[in-house]
């Protein structure tokens, strides 16, 4: 293999996602937007466990949303030193529906989801899209690079339905649990999914 071939193969071309640890109302179902809910002792727990993984890689940024569940996440984790601030990473605003459950929201709106339903005074399906799609617009020229992103469900959910198909509705298909680790790369010239929703810290 020539030189030239072998960089190309080892140059990092990642986007690294890294949902925060468990909080009260992840573990309740509640819709956990704006509200700024602590981590639980287990969710610092998982956080912890996702160091080992973590401190393998070399990322040259390290982004985080600014509410305290993530950053505590990434603090954890051994990147509270270098990691900055970047509100497109704030989750879903739920307007009305914040602290609720999807049971909950279905008893004044049956068969509701947050992919086709509304969301009264929050943020609806195209808006977290066009914030997805701008963040990626600011993140590829960092390529090539790998770069990790602490961050939510549903809006991780809906950064890697638009990294594949410029499409947030897409986020319907994934699960994403707490304290998981999800990879977006690429296939030759296509953006693809390289690793989805691993776990470090299992009960």
């Amino acid at each position: 293999m020539s030189a030239a071939i072998a960089e190309e193969v080892t140059i990092a071309r990642e986007i690294w996602l890294v949902r925060h640890g468990e909080t009260e109302w992840s573990r309740s179902g509640q819709h956990t937007g704006r509200t700024d809910v602590p981590l639980t002792d287990y969710g610092r727990d998982q956080a912890r466990a996702l160091a080992p993984a973590l401190a393998a890689q070399r990322f040259d940024a390290v982004l985080s949303s600014p509410m305290t569940r993530a950053l505590d996440t990434c603090r954890l984790a051994g990147f509270g030193d270098v990691a900055q601030i970047e509100p497109a990473l704030l989750e879903w605003d739920y307007g009305r529906y914040e602290g609720l459950t999807t049971p909950q929201i279905r008893t004044q709106m049956p068969d509701w989801n947050v992919w086709s339903g509304p969301v009264p005074r929050g943020e609806s399906l195209d808006q977290i899209e066009a914030r997805a799609k701008t963040l990626i617009d600011r993140l590829l020229p960092m390529m090539p690079a790998r770069i990790v992103l602490f961050s939510h469900a549903h809006f991780l959910r809906t950064l890697a339905g638009c990294w594949i198909g410029d499409a947030a509705v897409l986020g319907a298909h994934f699960t994403l649990d707490t304290a998981s680790i999800s990879i977006l790369g690429f296939e030759r010239d296509h953006r693809a999914i390289r690793q989805w929703n691993v776990v470090a810290g299992a009960r």
